[in-house]
């Protein structure tokens, strides 16, 4: 009978233990099942959306005079500057190809500096007509290796001075900087991967990728017409699923962060959608706008900048996103006890402070991005108001309005989703330390017995402490109670001896 007794106690310990198991892999399905549920369909929409968008690549309704083509019998050449003098300007051209030639317009008796170039290809030196502007910003110096128009094949002129009055043969376009930036890029790309390793060469490949999808298909798209507001959420979309998924693997983590970036990108989308309008961005006070403008088609400038406001706050929204999922499961792991509502109130904490730092991030990259233009505002000393809401300052301050609200409401929207995903199926991996004979098991159950441990006997510490202190002050009180008693009688003792 103590057997069966015995027996008995253990089938019902073995069924409290499978009961909660049970339902914690119940819990942790019915929360894969309803990630799937929404990031599945939303995949298929986006994915067919993006092919039924997909650019056609006619631009027979353009008229694109490319500044980059060269005439007949012109080449671009490369060289390394050898020498750098100042001479008259009789013949000096302007180093914009497009612009008129500066030997008709130049002043008598002005001054023109001049490199004198070794050329890649091999040759005598040749003498190339320097910018005005670059030589009074950053200078050319010796070993400097530049780009220069050769014009000696329309000109019929060999290398060398040109006649008096003539323009000069070889003019300077820009200078040649691919091996510092390829520097500047293998190292970066050393650093991030020596620091993150897979993690960070994923990132770098997922990069590769996004910009893939802009090249390949948001940017077509606006060049054919298609809607920019739909032509950015797809693409973003698109370029944040691969990104996250591929940088930081197929979870429930990186799902939550998923599902707060796009509730992030819609937000950003609608706003910057009313945005654009209300706010009159027309896009027509840059050169470049008027470039785009002049070569017809079906390009829309409001749609650009449309799109631009979705694309511009891609990096920060991933960021926040994804590190306040990252935070939810962190402080999960340290107390997998806490309630829905304290795990929800410690990850806001910590975002709140990711709020600040990240709107004071784009606020400050779009000032250094427009600090010429700024210095120019500065300098015309025109009143504030009238300034940031002018043509050239509008779009940077509502860009950054808008990147900015849609960030901040992605970030309570992330932490209510990760807290209720977490809890979910971490249940199920907590009530497998009771039930299951696996060694993450055993370890959790561990880990939270030595905290439960740790916590009593810290208890009991803090109780037996406060007692004993509670004691001694009772003890004292009662000490000094009777030593001012004694002290009270001792004058009546007096007193009655005298007598």
């Amino acid at each position: 009978m103590g057997a069966g007794h015995g027996h008995g106690h253990l089938h019902g310990q073995a069924d409290e233990h499978a009961a909660p198991t049970a339902a914690a892999r119940a819990a942790r399905r019915r929360a894969t099942w309803i990630l799937a549920a929404i990031l599945v369909p939303m995949g298929i929409a986006v994915v067919a959306a993006m092919i039924a968008m997909w650019p056609s690549g006619d631009r027979s309704g353009l008229q694109l005079s490319n500044p980059y083509a060269l005439a007949q019998g012109v080449t671009m050449d490369t060289g390394t500057v050898r020498s750098v003098s100042v001479a008259p300007c009789s013949g000096a051209a302007s180093a914009d190809p497009g612009a008129t030639e500066a030997g008709a317009d130049a002043e008598p008796g002005s001054e023109c500096s001049f490199a004198a170039t070794q050329p890649d290809a091999g040759g005598a030196e040749v003498r190339v007509a320097l910018n005005p502007d670059v030589v009074s910003s950053r200078g050319v110096n010796p070993g400097d290796r530049i780009r220069y128009l050769n014009l000696t094949g329309i000109q019929g002129e060999q290398a060398g001075t040109p006649a008096a009055g003539a323009p000069p043969a070889y003019v300077f376009t820009d200078f040649v900087r691919t091996v510092p930036i390829l520097l500047l890029a293998a190292v970066y790309a050393v650093v991030v991967v020596a620091v993150a390793r897979w993690r960070g060469l994923r990132a770098l490949l997922g990069l590769g990728g996004a910009y893939a999808v802009l090249v390949m298909f948001v940017l077509p798209g606006l060049v054919e017409g298609k809607p920019p507001l739909a032509l950015a959420l797809v693409g973003s979309t698109v370029i944040m699923m691969g990104v996250l998924y591929f940088a930081h693997g197929l979870s429930a983590r990186t799902s939550t962060a998923l599902l707060g970036t796009v509730f992030g990108l819609i937000v950003t989308a609608l706003l910057a959608a009313w945005a654009t309008d209300a706010a009159f961005l027309t896009g027509t006070g840059g050169h470049d706008a008027a470039s785009l403008v002049n070569m017809g088609g079906n390009i829309s400038i409001s749609g650009i900048i449309l799109a631009g406001l979705i694309i511009s706050g891609l990096g920060a929204l991933n960021d926040v996103t994804i590190t306040q999922a990252s935070a939810v499961w962190e402080l999960y792991e340290l107390a997998p006890h806490t309630s829905a509502r304290k795990l929800f109130s410690s990850a806001l904490r910590i975002g709140r402070d990711h709020i600040a730092s990240t709107v004071y991030t784009i606020a400050f990259a779009y000032a250094g991005a427009a600090l010429p233009l700024l210095i120019i505002v500065m300098l015309y000393e025109r009143p504030f108001l009238e300034a940031i809401t002018s043509t050239e300052l509008a779009e940077e301050v509502v860009r950054t309005l808008v990147g900015s609200v849609g960030l901040v409401l992605a970030i309570p929207m992330t932490t209510a989703v990760a807290v209720a995903v977490v809890k979910a199926t971490g249940a199920a991996r907590l009530a497998g330390a009771a039930g299951a004979p696996s060694s993450e098991a055993a370890r959790l159950a561990e880990d939270e017995r030595r905290a439960e441990g740790a916590w009593r006997a810290e208890e009991e510490r803090r109780s037996e402490g406060a007692w004993r202190a509670e004691e001694e002050r009772r003890a004292e009180g009662a000490w000094r109670a009777e030593g001012e008693r004694r002290a009270d009688e001792l004058p009546t003792r007096r007193s009655r001896r005298g007598r």
